[in-house]
């Protein structure tokens, strides 16, 4: 039954609240042929779209996924895709008549049928190098799918600490809701911008580096151990679940202000 069925009856009493909640509940989930079970009501309840996480997937699975996704939603984001699988991933969605939004540097896709409306808050994203391009790209690519604007400004990193101001400046002055900083080899990034703002700030620890502390673990301890008040950290490259918490915190930000209105 669909959700303005089950609606209906309810309001006709054919059924009780009780029975409505169950059945919406089980409406929510959609099954793939035993390969998936999609929550194609996340977006409804938290305003995240779904996210299909390619790296383990067959190409033929990821195919199917998207386009059951797609038939019950409007967006999806395809995240970690394996190279040997990009380009086929984007031909299909071609046949479909979908639309694809890429990043750069970035091995994720944003698919959608209609257009997305950027009505919701404002996010800054910025890396400290070119290397975090692509993990940063993934988390502006979730914050679009999730209706904000944003501000990215790339490669401002320690190394030229000058470089940081002029864009801090600028979000500061836009008024950006949250910010989120991409940085590898030692992370020190979020701590400096954490320490100059008094908005938000999400660390987003790459997997830049080598030697001690390799592969995003030392830019990881450095960002959960910063003295800096006011940042919170994602794990490392994981730019799907940074850029999703710092729309919801933009987007909860824009409704409450007089700017949201």
């Amino acid at each position: 039954m669909e959700i303005q069925k089950i609606l209906e009856s309810l309001e006709k009493g054919k059924i009780t609240a009780n029975t409505a909640k169950k059945m919406l509940s089980l409406y929510s989930i959609e099954e793939i042929e035993g390969i998936a079970k999609i929550d194609v009501n996340r977006r409804k309840r938290k305003g995240i779209p779904e996210v299909i996480f390619a790296e383990t997937k067959t190409l033929n699975e990821i195919k199917k996924i998207i386009k059951i996704t797609l038939e019950k939603t409007n967006s999806v984001m395809v995240s970690r895709i394996k190279t040997s699988d990009y380009q086929k991933i984007i031909s299909f969605c071609k046949r479909l008549k979908i639309k694809i939004k890429e990043g750069k540097k970035s091995s994720s896709l944003l698919l959608y049928k209609k257009p997305i409306k950027f009505y919701g808050g404002n996010v800054g994203i910025i890396t400290a190098g070119t290397s975090d391009i692509g993990v940063a790209e993934e988390a502006r690519l979730m914050c679009e799918a999730m209706n904000c604007k944003y501000i990215t400004s790339y490669d401002v990193g320690v190394a030229g600490i000058q470089r940081i101001f002029p864009i801090l400046k600028e979000m500061i002055e836009k008024e950006v809701d949250c910010i989120i900083v991409a940085a590898g080899m030692e992370g020190a990034l979020a701590t400096l911008v954490s320490s100059m703002v008094d908005i938000p700030v999400i660390g987003l620890p790459t997997s830049v580096g080598y030697g001690y502390g390799e592969k995003g673990i030392a830019a990881l301890a450095s960002m959960l151990q910063s003295c800096s008040l006011g940042l919170s950290v994602v794990n490392i490259d994981n730019g799907i679940a940074a850029g999703a918490i710092a729309a919801n915190i933009a987007n909860r930000t824009f409704r409450k202000t007089p700017k949201g209105k």
